[in-house]
């Protein structure tokens, strides 16, 4: 399910960042984080730390770029979060609001559920917001591997958003 959003994923990276460059990946190390790092870069990974409370963690390494993909919904200031970042580069992504499919949120982990479901021109007033400068996004649909009205409307709709921006 993951590998078609990950290769796009990978893909955007490469046309923005080219190899080799130090990346501070928002996020604790996960199959992506690996991807990104068997390519060439040099990933350093949060450890699952409380980003609302403690957004300076971002910061510890100096870093060509710090990468986000699908966290900031997760957060509940990710405002504090955009501003707080040193590094020069940003590259990010988000699930994107569907109107026909309710927020994410786990039953079994409270910290598993989406707090923001941004719409494309959200993420981007956000992020102008934070200081950042859009220099290159793009959409793309999720994989549907089931029958039925809403898979029908995924098979069409934009699910991911993903995001290039420099300070």
């Amino acid at each position: 399910m993951h590998n078609r959003r990950y290769q796009k994923t990978l893909k955007f990276l490469k046309e923005v960042l080219p190899v080799p460059a130090k990346i501070m990946d928002i996020g604790v190390k996960n199959n992506l984080s690996e991807l990104i790092r068997k390519n060439g870069y040099t990933v350093f990974n949060t450890q699952g730390e409380d980003l609302d409370n403690n957004p300076n963690i971002i910061n510890e390494h100096k870093v060509d770029a710090v990468t986000s993909f699908e966290v900031f919904e997760h957060l509940l200031n990710p405002y504090n979060v955009l501003k707080s970042i040193e590094a020069p580069k940003l590259i990010t992504s988000i699930p994107l609001n569907l109107w026909f499919a309710k927020a994410y949120r786990s039953n079994t982990d409270e910290r598993d559920r989406h707090y923001h479901e941004f719409e494309d021109w959200q993420f981007d007033w956000l992020l102008e917001k934070t200081g950042w400068n859009i220099i290159k996004k793009e959409k793309w649909t999720g994989p549907v591997n089931s029958i039925g009205i809403r898979p029908l409307l995924r098979k069409f709709t934009p699910r991911f958003y993903i995001v290039y921006a420099e300070r």
